[in-house]
């Protein structure tokens, strides 16, 4: 009986699990960000380091640009609006948004 117990509550934890940061580029790809968003130039959007180097030591960037993402927005780095993101979860856009923050 514990060996079950102990099983279902592993199952539990993975199926609950947090998306983690690492999981980040992985979802900008999936999402199409990349679509718009290369890593290092400017396209349609912003390069992804270009976001980064933006927002270094902005200690509420974070949350600011989830919204950004979650609502859309335009003005930080052109007139180019970016649509509202309505697919990913919370949990996939501040794993995204931290990847983006971590560009180098």
């Amino acid at each position: 009986m514990k060996v079950q117990h102990a099983l279902m509550l592993t199952a539990g934890l993975m199926l609950s699990a947090p998306v983690l940061a690492d999981d980040g580029m992985a979802l900008l790809k999936k999402n199409n960000c990349v679509t718009c968003h290369q890593a290092v130039k400017k396209t349609v959007g912003p390069g992804l380091k270009m976001i980064a180097d933006k927002y270094a030591g902005d200690a509420g960037a974070a949350a600011r640009l989830e919204a950004k993402v979650r609502k859309g927005g335009a003005g930080s780095f052109g007139s180019m609006p970016m649509p509202p993101q309505t697919k990913p979860s919370d949990a996939e856009i501040k794993a995204m948004v931290a990847a983006i923050l971590a560009s180098k």
